[in-house]
């Protein structure tokens, strides 16, 4: 973990002279840029996964027919499932890769936020839209609520994008309510630059997410 921190550290540390070359100087600029990068790079992960998704969704009649089939044989009707997955090439375990990825990146950043170099010569650095990103502020009402929020707001926006049944599958509601207050309280217990990472990611995930909807609903249409 220390040499992802230290290459976070060196990355975020040339993003912010990237900032300030162009004449914003702001480690907040440097945090939403790094996470604009992580995500392209993630991006044919992500597209897999919504991929392997979609082909689950699909196949989700197929599945119940071979649960009824097999109601009292639990065993034989995960090998039959198991069977069709590997008939129609789905990972079932595809949609961890991108969360796996993401989370060492996630606690490298917490580690660097805490921890960080910033430049002496500019204390106002480290202020983006009224938030200082290396204090943690809590559950104290205040403007600072606005990041916890916005990361609930996008956690469920994007939880709902990515699960076509979450109004309908009770494991994927329960996901869709508690996904997002689970990461309001992270997002008001952490510092608010590692908050900034968060909502910034969810944002450019949205976007991500309804690009491949369509384009996976395009492949569909083709298909038939």
């Amino acid at each position: 973990m220390s040499i992802i921190v230290e290459w976070m550290t060196y990355l975020l540390n040339i993003l912010y002279n990237l900032s300030a070359s162009i004449g914003l100087p702001n480690y907040g600029v440097a945090i939403i840029l790094l996470t604009i990068l992580i995500k392209t790079l993630i991006f044919p992960l992500t597209y897999k996964q919504m991929a392997s998704m979609r082909k689950t969704v699909d196949l989700q009649p197929k599945i119940k027919a071979i649960q009824a089939k097999h109601k009292n044989d639990k065993e034989k009707a995960n090998l039959a499932v198991m069977e069709l997955y590997k008939e129609h090439k789905v990972n079932p375990l595809g949609g961890c890769l991108p969360i796996l990825v993401q989370l060492p990146i996630f606690w490298a950043l917490y580690s660097t936020l805490l921890n960080f170099p910033y430049d002496p010569a500019n204390a106002a650095a480290h202020w983006f839209l009224g938030f200082d990103l290396i204090k943690t502020y809590g559950f104290a009402p205040s403007y600072h609520l606005v990041l916890p929020i916005f990361a609930a707001a996008t956690t469920y926006l994007q939880t709902k994008l990515t699960s076509p049944n979450a109004t309908t599958d009770p494991t994927q509601k329960t996901m869709l309510y508690m996904m997002p207050i689970f990461f309001a309280y992270i997002s008001a217990t952490v510092p608010a630059g590692l908050a900034l990472y968060w909502v910034t990611m969810n944002v450019v995930s949205i976007f991500q997410q309804l690009f491949i909807n369509k384009r996976l609903s395009s492949q569909t249409k083709k298909a038939i």
